[in-house]
């Protein structure tokens, strides 16, 4: 008689949850989203970015339901399966590991971009190695690894929000809210925006190593958002105020030039150094959630299943992880950061829109279903509002997996 495989080991508690949300959320949004989304929305960015933390809110409260009634790794795709089909769960989990791979292909690029501008793809790829070797190291040794980062990161923040405030050159005029690229725009940057807030998914996809889950995710999940949105805020009023939405636009380095153009350039490699950092932390927790949906969807035969296996001493996906880590590298050295955000985009909202449907089922009261509803409908708004490429592009990879869900599968070994 064979021995029980290895399990993974519950050792995150409340603070250790919120901060690897934190690791995803912040950077991704602040360094890499803010710009694509003033160039959609124009004067619309303070409420693209409103509308993107309702519906964010709403995916983050369904979430937080389901993990503290399905506490297993892969998030949605457990959810999906066990409330509403194991296609769309299977759905859910394909958008979200092919999505949240381009994600991470994305902010390791992000880190070669502003760590080596020449070498920009040798340093992302050396990112993702690095990075796959802590994670293979245990779930503990990531958590601390992004506690450092968050510190680091937030310090950054907070001098960029103080120097661009307290500036002579700071216009608030410049904050003056309006439509100028319509509803439509409006739209468009939300759903760019998204993708900053979508690193609470991390919580939930690590709910088979979260201690008492139950307790621990309902609390984690609106605390790191919380948070997130009070920095995304101050951070988009404090950039604005000193390049206003047209130059914000523009920019390639939003928070670089905000604070040069506060008459502080001393503080420009800072930032640089924290924008590096910051797509570091996003990778590290990118690279957790993504490795821990493929081992749920490995666990049932929906992905190859020695991709399931857990490594005996370090209790981690060992497999997924280089696997993930292999795929991730490759692409690091192809991607465009701009795309890879509008399709990633795409696929965590189609991967919420089936977290708010999976809610929606656990209660039948109606007033427990108006968050599930207005997330669903949230979800397909900004989804397709997105650059037609990423929608298009998206929709194709959708399809592509639907098919492969048609493809028998082998029964696990009994």
């Amino acid at each position: 008689m064979s021995s029980p495989s290895p399990v993974l080991r519950r050792t995150l508690g409340v603070r250790d949850a919120v901060v690897i949300g934190l690791g995803s959320m912040i950077g991704a949004g602040v360094f890499a989203a803010l710009g694509p989304a003033a160039r959609a929305a124009g004067t619309g960015l303070l409420p693209a970015l409103a509308v993107a933390a309702v519906v964010a809110y709403c995916n983050a409260m369904s979430s937080a339901r389901l993990a503290a009634r399905y506490p297993q790794s892969g998030g949605t795709y457990v959810y999906g399966r066990e409330r509403l089909g194991a296609f769309w769960g299977y759905l859910a989990g394909w958008a979200f590991v092919v999505g949240k791979t381009a994600s991470c292909a994305a902010m390791a690029l992000t880190v070669g971009v502003y760590a080596w501008p020449g070498h920009a793809h040798a340093v992302a790829v050396a990112a993702v190695v690095a990075l796959t070797a802590v994670n293979y190291g245990g779930v503990q040794k990531s958590a601390r690894l992004t506690r450092v980062i968050v510190a680091v990161v937030l310090g950054v923040l907070a001098s960029v929000v103080v120097v661009c405030l307290t500036s002579g050159r700071a216009g608030f005029g410049r904050l003056d809210v309006g439509l100028s690229s319509g509803a439509g725009g409006v739209l468009q940057a939300a759903g760019l925006l998204f993708f900053a807030f979508a690193g609470y998914a991390r919580i939930a996809t690590l709910g088979e190593e979260v201690r008492d889950p139950a307790r621990t995710i309902p609390r984690a999940i609106p605390v790191a958002l919380g948070i997130a949105l009070v920095v995304y805020a101050c951070v988009a009023v404090a950039v604005l105020s000193v390049l206003g939405a047209d130059a914000l636009g523009r920019s390639g380095a939003p928070l670089a030039d905000a604070v040069r153009a506060a008459g502080v350039p001393g503080l420009v490699p800072v930032v640089r150094v924290g924008a590096a950092v910051a797509a570091l932390g996003s990778l590290l927790a990118l690279i957790l959630g993504v490795s821990r949906t493929t081992l749920a969807m490995a666990r049932d035969r929906r992905l190859p299943a020695a991709l399931a296996a857990v490594h005996p001493r370090f209790a981690v996906p060992h497999r997924a992880e280089l696997a993930v880590g292999a795929v991730v590298a490759v692409a690091s050295a192809t991607v465009d950061v701009r795309g890879a955000i509008g399709f990633s985009s795409f696929g965590v909202l189609v991967y919420y829109a089936v977290a708010n449907a999976s809610a929606w089922t656990l209660d039948p009261a109606p007033r427990a279903r108006v968050v599930p509803v207005v997330g669903v409908l949230g979800c397909a708004v900004l989804a397709f509002a997105l650059p037609v490429v990423s929608v298009v592009t998206g929709a194709a990879v959708l399809a592509v997996g639907a098919l492969a869900y048609a493809v028998p599968r082998r029964s696990p070994a009994p």
